[in-house]
């Protein structure tokens, strides 16, 4: 498998993820966040306590609700997720990890608040996690978004170890190739 340069792109890691938002305030954040989820391979999308309105949120230019499953909840209980799913809060609060110290889970759910609040008391109680990004300051939720996504790919995906030098090359992996089924007991 290649890109559009010839270089080998990462091959799929198990699982799966999603990402939403409880609230929002600016409509075309939201629809960037959504168009990013679908660039990085999101599984869905959900929004809890926000509407969503392609016609309010113009920047999602790849139509994601129409690419991948987006469900719309009016409450933090009418969440619902797969029997092992993890849900995640992305949030500046003291108990949070920061992210470059997290690891991901093999299947998640990564909800963030709006950019003029934060995740109620009810869905953080919920959250398996919380991890915040160390800034120094609130970012807008489609690039806090868009950094939580990028994470998960890289330190789930299979790509080459960042070389020791500025100028050296890692070696890229090798794509695990499935032998045939094993036998166990002869037939």
């Amino acid at each position: 498998m290649t890109d559009q340069l010839n270089r080998p792109s990462p091959s799929p890691t198990r699982g799966y993820f999603g990402i939403g938002v409880e609230g929002i305030s600016k409509p075309m954040n939201l629809g960037n966040l959504f168009r990013s989820a679908h660039a990085f391979g999101a599984s869905f999308g959900f929004t809890i306590n926000a509407d969503y309105s392609r016609k309010l949120a113009r920047s999602d230019t790849s139509l994601a609700p129409d690419n991948i499953p987006f469900y719309q909840h009016d409450h933090p209980d009418q969440l619902i997720l797969a029997k092992g799913c993890e849900l995640i809060g992305v949030e500046l609060v003291e108990k949070a990890i920061d992210l470059p110290s997290f690891r991901h889970p093999r299947c998640a759910a990564y909800v963030l608040g709006p950019e003029r609040g934060e995740l109620s008391h009810e869905l953080l109680e919920r959250c398996v996690q919380v991890v915040r990004i160390p800034t120094q300051f609130c970012i807008n939720v489609a690039t806090a978004g868009a950094i939580v996504m990028y994470d998960r790919l890289t330190s789930r995906g299979r790509f080459a170890d960042r070389p020791v030098t500025p100028h050296g090359g890692g070696a890229v992996p090798s794509v695990h190739v499935h032998g045939a089924p094993r036998r166990r007991r002869p037939h």
